[in-house]
């Protein structure tokens, strides 16, 4: 490898990290908002908040590096034609091919990456991720039963906790039980507390009474007890008994024969994201050919270069644009598959070959000052 490609191959990985992470740090933000009620008002540790977001971080970065594959090659470039170490590059007679050897390593090291994040790193997180949040869910006394708020547990069951005691006891109970359409039940207690049960959680009650409705003649029937117990193991879903979402399959799962009646149901969305995982890490190389087209394309022009930044930004997210519609689309319309495979390809060759036309000027062409033409 030749050093000038060594140099400007440095220049682009450095940049591109940095991209990435300070995107990657803006959406983690966004995406931390959605956790902040779970710390604040339910009892998650700070360690669980860190590990789910960041659990949801290679499905983030699958579209953020061909992002910052884009930006890096356009802002590195724009610096080399402003200090015009591209003009003497090129003075010195090196062709566009060699111009264009640290953006083809810097795409091949990007797609790699996508690789790795589309087709382990990403299903890998997810499922984590939703195994995390069935626990979470069926974590009652820490998490679900929040005090002086009416928590809905399930479909038609509501619990009213009024406060929380230094004992772990929770007291000032209120349930109302309405998952049986022919009698409405409500139980209030002095004092409750969630236990494991053989055959998931039950909510304890003491103290209290039960009173029940019939919704056909409207007649009460009222129960005291000193304790009670009601059955919550319907709420006790664990990770292996749920249905898997297309993102948390790996590659094999995900084209493998279906095995249960909801893959049959779901085939085409597994179909769909089998291919979005193939196609998706070469959206670095395009994006990486389109940002070094516009920026070395045609002849050079040391005076302005805002027309090729454009025209680099507007070319990356009309490909972006192109590629998520696409992606879209094949899940209704298998016969874009072969478009969805083909545009990636063909985008990196016609902005290889803009790139290698000489002659090409880019629209908004430069024109020099008046005083210079005539001089």
């Amino acid at each position: 490898m030749r050093e000038h490609t060594t140099y400007i191959l440095k220049q682009l990985l450095t940049t591109a990290a940095g991209v990435t992470l300070a995107l990657t740090g803006v959406v983690w933000l966004s995406q931390s908002l959605r956790f902040l009620d779970f710390i604040i008002n339910k009892g998650l540790s700070v360690f669980s908040f860190l590990r789910l977001t960041l659990l949801l971080m290679p499905s983030v970065l699958t579209v953020i590096v061909p992002i910052a594959t884009l930006c890096a090659v356009i802002y590195i470039y724009n610096r080399l034609l402003s200090d015009r170490e591209l003009v003497v590059l090129r003075a010195a007679g090196v062709s566009p091919f060699g111009l264009a050897r640290p953006v083809m390593a810097l795409s091949l090291i990007c797609t790699a990456i996508g690789f790795a994040l589309s087709l382990y790193l990403m299903p890998a997180g997810f499922r984590a991720f939703k195994d995390e949040q069935v626990v979470l869910r069926t974590d009652f006394s820490h998490v679900l039963l929040q005090e002086g708020t009416f928590n809905n547990l399930m479909d038609e069951l509501t619990v009213y906790v009024r406060v929380r005691g230094d004992d772990g006891k929770l007291r000032g109970i209120l349930v109302h039980d309405s998952r049986d359409p022919d009698m409405a039940v409500t139980m209030m207690a002095e004092w409750g507390a969630l236990v494991a049960g053989p055959h998931g959680p039950l909510f304890i009650l003491g103290q209290g009474n039960r009173q029940e409705v019939s919704t056909d003649d409207r007649s009460l029937r009222m129960l005291y007890f000193d304790s009670y117990g009601l059955d919550l193991s319907p709420l006790a879903e664990t990770p292996g008994d749920r249905y898997r979402e297309p993102k948390e399959r790996f590659l094999n799962e995900l084209v493998r024969e279906p095995q249960t009646a909801s893959e049959e149901q779901h085939r085409d969305e597994l179909l769909a994201e089998a291919h979005r995982r193939i196609v998706t890490p070469f959206n670095a190389m395009a994006l990486a050919m389109i940002g070094l087209a516009a920026m070395t394309g045609g002849q050079f022009d040391r005076r302005r270069q805002w027309p090729r930044i454009a025209w680099g930004i507007c070319g990356g997210l009309a490909y972006i644009g192109l590629s998520f519609s696409l992606a879209g689309l094949i899940t209704k319309n298998p016969l874009v598959l072969g478009l969805y495979y083909a545009v990636p390809l063909l985008v990196s060759t016609l902005a290889f070959w803009l790139m290698t036309v000489q002659r090409f000027s880019l629209p908004w062409p430069v024109r020099a000052p008046a005083d210079l033409a005539e001089a």
